[in-house]
């Protein structure tokens, strides 16, 4: 089996490791340049859910969903994961999309259904539907918890044998005969037979020096907490909303988080400021009032910012680097990860340990997409000119 070094310590690299463990590989490690969870993984909300408007993500999501169900026989530990079921919601102009989406989930072997609006009152009596005909709705869906989830995979990794590192800045991918053959590292270098690449927004820095600029964008992403309005006690499923470019979780025991589909481009990664900007509070109340009217008097409980990474077509670049042999990377997945990293880690091992991922095929995922000038598309999106960055 080979020496692997992982660079990166959220959710995938985690991931990542502990298949890798998990498969036989007797050294491996993981390298943080600060904290565990430090960047996206920390301050993901953590949906978990299927629906996407391509097969290939949701296949990758359902994969993962199956391990979000059952942490504890296949991770150990809790992940903190809530299955308050998923509602995808689209303006009526849209519900051919939708059918057609939910259409090839179902034949994925996804639970879902498309429900009319009375049923999506039904289930959640204090939304507004009066501006819907249908939704998706998948019922075993829901979210996590994103620290209990990295950190259920990192001790689970490190039962296996895994060294964790943090505090270890890695500064540059060794080559040797042209593959990648370790990392230079703050604390000196470290020799692997392969490297796998999850830094997040620091990608681009590890990546120049090999001559590769895959036009990744640095994003600052907000998400805003709330506090249930009085008299408003149902803790309902998780929503995106196409409508209104939104999407929302319960947080807590009785708060809402919500995250609004906007970003700011090329912020500056060495000074992110982590706080929720006033004039996105107001948005978010507004946005979340008008699906759920209670909240436009909802108190405003907090919120947070932090770095996501964009690909140019805003799809996840998942690949072994066709020239540097032996680099591997998880890069650009424009905040949706968190949800697919127990299938996206799965599949990296595999792909170390047997030459080729056994799970799935990651060939839409390549890099080699955007040279070839077949960027990503998806046949039946939902009006938005940004692809989502719900996470």
């Amino acid at each position: 089996m080979p020496d692997v070094v992982i660079v990166g310590g959220g959710v995938n690299g985690a991931s990542t490791a502990f298949h890798l463990a998990k498969a036989g590989v007797r050294s491996v490690t993981l390298l943080e340049r600060r904290q565990l969870g430090a960047g996206a993984s920390g301050k993901s909300g953590a949906l978990v859910r299927c629906h996407y408007t391509n097969p290939h993500e949701a296949r990758l999501a359902f994969e993962s969903l199956k391990v979000f169900r059952s942490w504890g026989d296949i991770v150990g530990g809790d992940c903190g994961f809530e299955a308050t079921g998923f509602l995808q919601v689209v303006a009526p102009q849209y519900e051919p999309q939708l059918r057609a989406n939910v259409a090839a989930h179902q034949a994925l072997g996804i639970n879902t259904r498309v429900i009319a609006a009375s049923e999506v009152k039904a289930l959640v009596p204090e939304a507004r539907v009066d501006d819907l005909t249908v939704a998706a709705h998948e019922p075993d869906s829901g979210f996590a918890d994103p620290n209990a989830t990295l950190y259920g995979f990192i001790a689970a990794a490190r039962r296996l044998g895994v060294d964790v590192r943090t505090g270890v800045e890695t500064t540059r991918v060794v080559l040797a005969g042209g593959r990648a053959a370790g990392v230079e590292t703050s604390q000196g270098r470290i020799e692997a037979d392969a490297v796998v690449l999850a830094p997040g927004v620091w990608a681009s820095r590890l990546l120049a020096p090999l001559g590769l600029d895959l036009a990744l964008v640095p994003h600052r992403a907000q998400v805003a907490v709330f506090r249930w309005p009085a008299g408003f006690s149902h803790r309902h499923p998780v929503f995106i909303d196409a409508t209104m470019g939104a999407w929302f979780r319960p947080e807590g025991a009785a708060g809402t988080l919500i995250g609004v589909e906007m970003g700011i481009t090329g912020t500056d990664i060495d000074h992110l400021d982590e706080g929720v900007d006033p004039d996105y509070v107001a948005l978010c109340r507004s946005k979340l009032a008008a699906r759920l009217p209670a909240f436009a008097e909802a108190t405003m409980r907090g919120g947070w910012a932090g770095l996501i990474m964009m690909s140019p077509d805003e799809r996840p670049i998942i690949d072994q680097i066709p020239s540097v042999p032996g680099l591997f990377c998880m890069l650009g997945d424009s905040g949706t990860s968190f949800k697919t990293s127990p299938a996206i880690g799965r599949c990296l091992a595999e792909w170390i340990t047997a030459g080729a991922p056994q799970l799935m095929d990651l060939s839409p995922f390549r890099l080699s997409r955007f040279a070839e000038g077949r960027p990503w598309r998806d046949a039946h999106t939902y009006g938005s000119d940004r692809l989502t960055i719900s996470r």
